[in-house]
């Protein structure tokens, strides 16, 4: 039945991106779509009002558009934080959010990561829930999905790489704001709350008062899913019974953050006119995927065998901190897909994981390459695609090229800084945390897990996933601001660089293939592919991994 479980969400989502991919091609070359009639009037109106042109621009331009856009929005929602208190969609009460809180939530949002150091349904008003945290599920979302669009017109040859505002408000209009319509339907259908009203207190069987949250919670859970944001309306997630009530729910979840991810690297195939090229990413990201989550099911199906010596039952596996309506396949597929599509909500504890199970998605924010959050995680596949036929193209002493464009000295300069980035900053601060008073004050659990908590909460920001080991003390000073440099730089870094190396690719004359060139499109390269992301991921992370989980399962299992 667990694999049933499975193996229907995957063919559902095989199902679904194949033509999503065409569709989210005619959005990025403006062709026409079923939707014209309907959105071209709106967007023709959004273009007037925000004196929007459609000039052409080239990758500086572009690039400049995106900061500084959303620069503008981070200060915007920031502002809304600090000033919550005021009584508008307000009617719990709820106080302004303290400065540094303020600034990582901020951060947290803007950069797609949504890691959350407060609990939702007590730190946000309703009007902070809609105009600041809604409303950057969907910017972000956008602003990931833009570079990711930009950076494949520059692989394609073409040397302009459109219009920033352009692109963000098709984007929106088009993609983003149909799909969460329709997610926010379902969900209401499933029981999921859509109101504006206060809390309710009720009487419980036992004679107590108990306040029951309410809140837009189908609109946020939509756009958080839709946009590979994460976090949640309420402290608990996705494992709360409001977000997600039933276990047809948690598909329409499961199916949500994994769509558009999936469907980005069929849209590269039609945008380079390679299909081939499309099918050997998805081929090495689904092998990755697949492994992961055997992984994560399998540890999780083995228990804790120190209850085990107790004389407690294993056969259902280790159902700490899972929701007995999931299951542990529902909880293991959640699990994987969730950081592997680095969205960062959580249908269970990660805290409470098995070690080796807790190591699956530290592995896939490491890697940050299986599918990935919007466009940034096809953009890392890419700059890895480019390392290994860099390498490659070393081995049997030719110029490596990738679609006609010969990768040079420049290029895998930008590449190689793109690749040290994301470990230098998860393990140095993780390095600091662990040697300062007020980094190992958030430790709740000294020892190999400790440790663990300290390098997800790193390796989570540095991946804009979001999702974290709460039994971490987070809410803190040095955890606000160090996680929010973390974010910050692991979002803009890495989309500043591979635009770089886009532009110069867009430069170069194409080199006519022959029988001598390389091909990046068979099954060899996929094995090639994936080998060289394990050894780079390996021989980088492998040391803490060896010091955090893997210790914490060798004591456990002894």
């Amino acid at each position: 039945m667990d694999i049933l479980q499975i193996a229907i969400t995957l063919l559902l989502f095989i199902l679904i991106i194949i033509p999503l991919g065409k569709y989210l091609y005619k959005v990025s070359i403006k062709d026409k779509t079923f939707l014209d009639p309907l959105i071209n009037p709106v967007d023709k109106f959004i273009y007037k009002v925000a004196g929007i042109n459609d000039e052409e621009m080239n990758w500086k331009t572009y690039l400049l558009s995106l900061l500084a856009t959303n620069a503008v929005m981070a200060l915007i929602v920031f502002l809304i934080f600090r000033i919550q208190g005021m009584g508008l969609f307000n009617p719990n009460g709820i106080k302004p959010m303290e400065q540094s809180l303020s600034f990582n939530t901020a951060i947290s949002f803007i950069t797609n990561t949504n890691l959350q150091h407060y609990s939702g349904e007590s730190g946000l008003s309703y009007f902070s829930q809609m105009a600041a945290i809604t409303y950057l599920m969907f910017t972000s979302a956008g602003t990931g999905f833009a570079a990711a669009v930009a950076f494949i017109r520059g692989l394609s040859g073409r040397k302009s790489f459109g219009n920033f505002f352009v692109d963000l408000v098709r984007i929106h209009t088009r993609v983003l704001l149909p799909l969460s319509i329709i997610v926010t339907l379902l969900l209401v259908w499933q029981g999921v709350p859509q109101t504006l009203s206060s809390n309710l207190t009720v009487n419980t069987i036992e004679g107590k008062l108990q306040d029951i949250p309410l809140g837009p919670v189908a609109s946020l859970e939509a756009i958080k899913h839709i946009g590979t944001n994460g976090g949640g309306f309420f402290g608990a997630n996705a494992a709360h019974p409001f977000e997600n009530p039933t276990p047809l729910s948690n598909l329409i979840n499961l199916l949500s953050m994994m769509i558009i991810p999936g469907a980005l690297v069929f849209m590269l195939g039609h945008m380079l006119k390679n299909k081939k090229q499309a099918y050997t990413i998805f081929a090495a990201m689904s092998i990755l995927f697949i492994a992961s989550l055997t992984a994560c099911y399998l540890a999780e199906k083995a228990g804790n065998p120190i209850l085990g010596k107790l004389g407690l039952s294993q056969l259902m596996g280790s159902m700490e901190g899972k929701e007995v309506r999931f299951g542990l396949a529902g909880s293991s597929l959640f699990t994987t897909v969730t950081t592997a599509f680095t969205t960062g909500t959580v249908n269970n504890m990660h805290d409470t994981l098995t070690p080796l199970g807790g190591l699956v998605p530290l592995w896939q924010m490491m890697l940050n390459v299986v599918f990935g959050g919007k466009g940034v995680g096809l953009m890392n596949m890419l700059m890895y695609i480019i390392l290994t036929v860099f390498l490659c193209g070393l081995m049997v002493g030719r110029t490596p090229e990738f679609l006609g464009k010969k990768i040079e000295g420049k290029e895998m300069k930008l590449i190689a800084i793109g690749i040290l980035v994301h470990p230098v900053i998860i393990l140095i601060p993780s390095a600091i945390a662990l040697i300062t008073k007020s980094g190992l004050a958030g430790i709740t659990n000294p020892g190999f897990h400790g440790l663990s908590q300290v390098l997800y909460e790193f390796t989570s920001s540095a991946a804009n996933n979001g999702s974290g080991f709460e039994g971490l003390a987070d809410n803190t000073f040095f955890w606000n601001t160090s996680t929010g440099i973390v974010m910050f730089l692991g979002r803009y870094l890495t989309i500043i660089l591979l635009l770089a190396v886009s532009a110069s690719l867009a430069q170069k004359k194409a080199v006519p293939v022959t029988d001598s060139t390389f091909k990046t499109d068979n099954a060899m390269f996929v094995v090639m592919l994936i080998s060289i992301i394990i050894i780079v991921a390996a021989l980088t992370f492998f040391p803490a991994l060896a010091l955090g989980p893997i210790a914490e399962h060798l004591t456990l299992w002894r």
